[in-house]
């Protein structure tokens, strides 16, 4: 093991830095292959994500064969043990769930704490080989109709802009709030915004942001993952059940059980009536 290479842990691989070059990421995103190649990107040694519950299509894990391709180690932290969306709790508490064929060879297994799979990392070769494309990050209109909320899919939630204000957006993130605590993620006023959950996890951290938002008076509401895959926003707003509702949704008429479809269409027919 290189003795000077270290553990880095972030709420989000999108805020993984030229400065992790060399080291072991542990990120608070779930593993799918978007949130993959924004930590690899960066020419590191390994990475442990959060299993975000699997979920639809293996969506939470999907990252880690598209990390064996230029063989980098990576693995997923159950999140039934640890807080998605933060590195920190994911490193001092994570049971390794999942591992792709890279970690296994540097002794990575399912069953270890995230710490002790991390250290093992730091004995791994630094990764610069160019990553494949991915699918994932985009945004897509769905309706932009007069006198109606335009209607976005994004498939980070992140990706939200000023322009976006009185919108209804369907992000393919989480519903957490990084390192728990609340924050501007969600920048502009909207008329809904709907997540995945996560599959909830350790202390509904998953949901958290729901909550939050109530401050604001933004209606919000998760799909379950296993409705949905996490990280396909379209897939969310197509298929996506209803888990949780924040008591700004559930005054409009909102509540688990609907299809995300069905409650953007209801939070439409309100805003015409308004």
């Amino acid at each position: 093991m290189t003795t000077d290479v270290r553990i880095v842990t972030c709420s989000s691989s999108a805020t993984v830095s030229p400065d992790c070059a060399g080291q072991v990421v542990v990120s608070g995103s779930y593993g799918g292959e978007y949130n993959a190649w924004h930590a690899a990107k960066w020419g590191i040694r390994g990475v442990i994500l959060s299993d975000a519950g699997v979920g639809k299509n293996n969506a939470g894990t999907k990252g880690l064969p598209y990390l064996d391709l230029v063989g980098l180690p990576a693995a997923t932290a159950d999140a039934n043990t640890c807080h998605i969306a933060d590195g920190d709790d994911i490193l001092a508490h994570g049971i390794i769930s999942h591992i792709n064929a890279a970690a296994e060879r540097i002794g990575v297994r399912v069953g270890q704490t995230v710490q002790q799979s991390a250290d093992l990392m730091r004995g791994a070769p630094i990764i610069t080989a160019e990553l494949s494309t991915i699918s994932g990050g985009k945004r897509y209109l769905i309706s932009a109709n007069s006198g109606e909320p335009k209607v976005i899919c994004l498939d980070a939630a992140p990706m939200l802009e000023a322009a976006d204000a009185g919108a209804i957006a369907i992000t393919g993130s989480h519903a957490a709030l990084f390192r728990g605590q609340s924050d501007n993620v969600i920048r502009p006023g909207l008329t809904g915004v709907f997540f995945s959950d996560a599959s909830v996890g350790k202390d509904n951290a998953g949901i958290l942001r729901l909550a939050d938002l109530d401050k604001r008076g933004i209606p919000a509401g998760t799909a379950s993952a296993a409705s949905a895959a996490i990280g396909d926003s379209r897939d969310i707003y197509e298929n996506g059940i209803l888990s949780y509702v924040n008591a700004s949704a559930a005054r409009r008429g909102a509540s688990p059980g609907m299809t995300v479809k069905a409650c953007v269409g209801q939070l439409i027919e309100l805003a015409r009536k308004s």
